[in-house]
């Protein structure tokens, strides 16, 4: 089912303001778009703002290269038509909001101003609405008071549109009731792997012919992938150390930058509870010492988790007025109430940790090595600006490698190479991009290492002569008449299944599986073997052909879900609130979809190529 334009709430434009503010997205060259652009179409007298759908195209790439690993280029943005997307999501909700503004739906002030004020980004440090931060707030993402407000209040209007149009969608019980038993059926049943000990006929020895036939056959088999040649030069810090200067001084500074990490005082596991007041302190300190509730009950009963009331693994002195009594006990337990700067609070100490310490000479070796290839990324970070001057230059890598430290190498670079210098994710990328027209550029490697490539030659991709890869074809030739062999006994076994056999009387090891729930996984199976055994029907046998095996099942019985067990009632629950989602989802797609046909649509494609223009 479609789900463009779900409802999000009456916080969806406070949030992802906030999250673009969080995230900084200025800082990755978005500015405001100034001049007679201000839109890039409008739905009926509903513009979309230009800004807005910089934002939303910016926010969409970075999604995208979170996903990918890499950056996205704004080309490749749009080869992937991020751009149409983000466009369709953009002209659907000014559709929407075009329908609340027609309706005449609007939000008053106090309602705009209570969403304001309760929206964290905009509180002080006291926890309240502070002005100056939202002023501040605002101009970093380019928007006034105002323009932010309407907005927002476009927003608000939207979201009870929404919740008219979709709200309260009830998902038909006849259809919920469907998904869930089909999801919940299970079934029994046996199977049996043909093995090479199964087989009445073994594996021949193939003459030099049939070798060769199986090689012109399968060609695909034995060939060499596409092969890059390539020339580089580069240098890593391993390369350096042997010249890296070291001295006592740079060891003894190093150890004392670290010193919190190699001395550790002793610490406590400490989890704490503060109270509004004195009286409640104690009395929850009276309950947990009668054992009327433990300190998760106390947590609970002040609404949080253990977890929310964890403090880690303080120090004495991190712990402030309380860290005398909790160091007081030599076994797990509760202090308090103490007075902290946040209230009167209990303290609940589970665990003691000794303290720790790594002396200097201990820590020497550790320390060298840190020390020493830290300096060898300096100098070759000192030495990259002559490197690429080289290369400017015109020198060749041959002649970088003999001016200075870089050292020379080959390689006939694959996709699958990974050994080496092809080790490096960079190296990799840069060597599958590079063309024989590129002239060498310094890059660097993660481990602080530089380096250059060139191309020299690609060999296209080539099947290997039969004398150099005898033994593969041969190997390859006997696998492929094991499983014919397989699939011919399997074969077998299903007649004589139609005729009354059974798997054990066959002669094969069987196993069996009492309740196989549809999606399940069968340990040291291939998948397919779970998902066949639900395209049965009971007492019927089919094979299973999969990752060079065969193997023969049986579905003994299929169990109908019981609609009165836990775990049914549990899932019908869930796919009863996901068909409701799933067809309010539908609703709001249907509906933004006719006010736009209803709506008269424009689009500003200059404006368009101007943002996609400046995000370059």
């Amino acid at each position: 089912m479609s789900s463009s334009f779900r409802s999000h709430g009456k916080n969806t434009v406070v949030w992802i303001l906030m999250a673009l503010l969080i995230l900084g997205l200025g800082g990755f060259g978005l500015t405001n778009f100034s001049g007679t652009i201000s839109s890039i179409g409008a739905v009926g007298k509903t513009e979309i703002d230009v800004n807005d759908y910089a934002r939303a195209l910016r926010s969409e790439i970075d999604a995208t290269s979170a996903q990918i690993g890499r950056p996205l280029s704004m080309p490749e943005a749009l080869s992937l038509e991020l751009d149409k997307k983000v466009q369709a999501q953009l002209l659907g909700l000014a559709a929407l909001d075009e329908q609340a503004r027609q309706i005449g739906i609007s939000v008053g002030d106090e309602q705009l101003h209570t969403q304001v004020v309760a929206a964290r980004a905009f509180q002080g440090l006291d926890g309240k609405f502070d002005r100056e931060t939202y002023k501040l707030a605002l101009r970093q993402q380019g928007l006034s008071e105002t323009q932010y407000e309407t907005k927002l209040r476009a927003e608000m209007a939207r979201a009870i549109l929404q919740g008219a149009v979709a709200g309260g969608t009830p998902a038909p019980e006849a259809l919920t009731a469907a998904y869930t038993a089909f999801v919940t059926e299970t079934r029994s049943i046996s199977h049996a792997e043909i093995t090479e000990a199964d087989l009445t006929e073994s594996v021949g020895t193939p003459d030099e012919a049939a070798l060769r036939a199986y090689h012109e056959a399968n060609p695909e088999a034995f060939t060499r992938p596409e092969t890059r040649k390539i020339t580089y030069v580069w240098l890593s810090p391993e390369m350096l150390l042997p010249e890296v200067p070291m001295d006592e001084a740079a060891l003894r500074a190093s150890y004392e930058e670290r010193i919190d990490e190699f001395v550790q005082p002793e610490r406590r596991l400490v989890e704490r509870l503060v109270y509004p007041s004195a009286e409640e302190a104690e009395a929850a300190r009276a309950k947990f010492d009668a054992g009327e509730a433990s300190f998760a009950d106390l947590a609970a009963e002040r609404g949080l988790t253990l977890s929310d009331a964890d403090l880690g693994e303080p120090s004495k002195a991190e712990l402030g007025a309380a860290g005398e009594a909790v160091f007081a006990l030599t076994e797990p337990g509760v202090v308090g109430p103490v007075e902290t700067d946040l209230g009167p609070a209990l303290y609940s100490m589970n665990a003691i940790l000794a303290a720790q310490e790594i002396t200097f000479e201990e820590a020497r070796e550790e320390l060298s090595s840190e020390v020493a290839m830290d300096r060898a990324r300096r100098m070759i970070l000192d030495q990259s600006a002559d490197l690429e001057d080289l290369l400017a230059g015109g020198a060749t890598l041959e002649e970088v490698a003999a001016e200075t430290p870089m050292e020379l190498g080959q390689i006939d670079f694959t996709a699958q190479s990974d050994q080496g210098i092809a080790g490096y994710t960079a190296f990799r990328e840069a060597a599958e991009k590079v063309t024989q027209s590129d002239f060498p550029e310094l890059a660097d490697l993660d481990d602080g290492g530089v380096f250059a490539l060139r191309l020299d030659a690609i060999n296209p991709p080539e099947v290997i002569p039969f004398e150099e890869t005898r033994d593969q074809v041969a190997e390859a030739w006997a696998a492929s008449e094991l499983l014919r062999l397989k699939r011919d006994r399997g074969a077998e076994v299903m007649a004589a299944l139609a005729n009354g056999a059974t798997l054990a009387s066959e002669g094969l090891l069987v196993s069996t599986v009492g309740r196989l729930p549809r999606g399940g996984f069968l340990e040291g199976q291939p998948a397919a073997l779970a998902q066949r055994a639900f395209d049965l029907a009971e007492a019927e046998a089919g094979v299973v052909d999969a990752e060079g095996r065969v193997i023969v099942l049986r579905v003994d019985a299929v169990h109908p879900s019981d609609p009165e067990d836990g775990d049914v009632i549990a899932v019908h629950d869930v796919m009863a609130r996901s068909v409701s989602q799933s067809l309010a989802g539908d609703l709001l797609d249907f509906y933004a979809r006719a006010a736009q046909s209803e709506a008269r649509m424009t689009f500003d494609s200059t404006a368009v190529n101007a943002v996609h223009a400046q995000m370059q």
